[in-house]
């Protein structure tokens, strides 16, 4: 398999050693036929999803074990059409990242009349008894993360920042369980700066339900922003945007230059994001986009693929978190990786030295 990251290699170690003590080796099994692990991906329009998969397959590969990719443009009833064949293919383990993660429902009743295990990647399935495990960040800290830059830069903290300061949130997509608690938890830290009036909402669009963003769709953001933009700043200059993710940063940016800011006189807000992808990073180095939560999506796969190992061999994976996430019918055992935030001034040493990105990427 491909060369660790040092906190990769560290995860291989533990998980590795886990399973070895369970009486395992990581091999593929015995019999001499291949497990076949299914994988069940979102879209391709973000670098990260299509990262996401070709590192699971990557993964599993290492392991012995063959795969089946699917990739479901956004589309939660081809993403379920795509998981039933899947089931009805005979694949030993299910990896879903869902589009939708209220669309399973039914469709996993078969996986688990199959004795299929499904482990939930990331976005956590909903409404479903079926779901084995859950890997994924620390959820909550992303939005503390987010919300935490927002108010040093803006001075907020050490108190060096002359406000008020206006400020206008943005929320992922509805269908998405990790919207939710990137909201919650940035509004953790928001809410008293919004209750002692050191930031404004011109809006007043505090709730979550009038701010999401569907599929985490950046066009939609952008026309959300440029209608703020036009109803509440039409007179006052803007000092900070909540966004949860860097498309919706980008298409963020998009508005907020074509009402003149970024120009002598007008900067642009703070505005934070998610992902570390490669425009926002690159919108970073340029003074645009201030600030992104980086998580290692091949951290996520190492330990997705330890979990498939664990579950293909009738054992337990590792796991960290057994409270958290309640899809509505269990509390999910989950893996939580650490999430980083990532700015001008340590993205070269987070991001580029570990590998996960090529300084070529951002020339």
């Amino acid at each position: 398999m491909r060369a660790r990251t040092t906190v990769a290699a560290a995860i291989s170690a533990v998980l590795s050693a886990s399973l070895t003590a369970c009486g395992e080796s990581s091999d593929a099994g015995s019999g001499g036929e291949a497990a076949s692990i299914g994988i069940a991906m979102p879209t391709k329009v973000s670098q990260r999803w299509i990262n996401d998969g070709q590192n699971m397959v990557d993964e599993l590969k290492g392991f012995g074990y063959t795969t089946t990719l699917k990739y479901a443009d956004n589309d939660p009833k081809a993403q379920v059409a795509q998981v039933e064949a899947m089931i009805s293919q005979g694949v030993d383990a299910l990896v879903i990242a869902s589009v939708d993660g209220r669309a399973f429902n039914d469709v996993l009743g078969k996986a688990e009349d199959a004795d299929i295990p499904v482990i939930s990647y990331d976005r956590l399935i909903l409404g479903s008894s079926d779901v084995d495990y859950y890997a994924t960040f620390d959820n909550v800290k992303v939005g503390r993360q987010q919300a935490d830059f927002l108010v040093e830069d803006l001075g907020l903290v050490n108190g060096t920042g002359k406000g008020p300061f206006t400020v206008e949130l943005f929320a992922g997509s509805p269908d998405d369980n990790n919207t939710k608690f990137f909201y919650d938890a940035s509004m953790e830290v928001l809410e008293p700066y919004i209750q002692n009036g050191d930031l404004i909402v011109r809006s007043g669009e505090t709730e979550m339900d009038v701010m999401t963003t569907p599929r985490w769709d950046g066009p939609t953001a952008e026309k959300r922003m440029n209608k703020l933009l036009d109803e509440h700043y039409a007179n006052e200059n803007i000092d900070a945007v909540l966004s949860p993710y860097d498309g919706m940063s980008i298409g963020i940016i998009n508005a907020l230059k074509d009402h003149g800011y970024g120009e002598p006189g007008k900067p642009l807000p703070v505005i934070t994001g998610q992902d570390a992808e490669v425009p926002s990073i690159k919108s970073i180095i340029d003074n645009e986009q201030s600030q992104t939560v980086y998580k290692d999506t091949r951290e996520l796969a190492l330990v997705t693929a330890y979990m498939v190992n664990s579950v293909v061999h009738d054992k337990k994976p590792v796991i960290n978190d057994t409270r958290t996430y309640n899809n509505g019918k269990k509390v999910v055992p989950a893996y939580l990786l650490e999430p980083v935030s990532v700015d001008k001034g340590n993205y070269k040493s987070v991001l580029v030295d570990s590998g996960y990105l090529k300084k070529s990427d951002l020339d």
